[in-house]
């Protein structure tokens, strides 16, 4: 049985987005293993808290994110 575990920094994607990466995720893994591997295929988000989480020593913010995903650069 697959388990994808997928962190986020909280409050980056909303709920239809992360429906939607479930939905995406489970169909690449149902390519690769068959079909009859979707019921068993897990998906799991877990959401950090925003100044939880660092990349190159300095805490990344859920405003961050939302800067870079909008291209202005830090």
């Amino acid at each position: 049985m697959p388990l994808i575990n997928v962190k986020l920094i909280e409050g980056v994607f909303d709920a239809e987005q992360k429906r939607e990466m479930i939905e995406k995720l489970t169909d690449t893994m149902v390519e690769i293993e068959g079909e009859n591997m979707r019921g068993v295929t897990w998906v799991v988000i877990e959401e950090a808290k925003s100044g939880d989480w660092g990349i190159g020593g300095q805490p990344l913010t859920t405003a961050d994110v939302h800067a870079l995903a909008a291209g202005v650069p830090s």
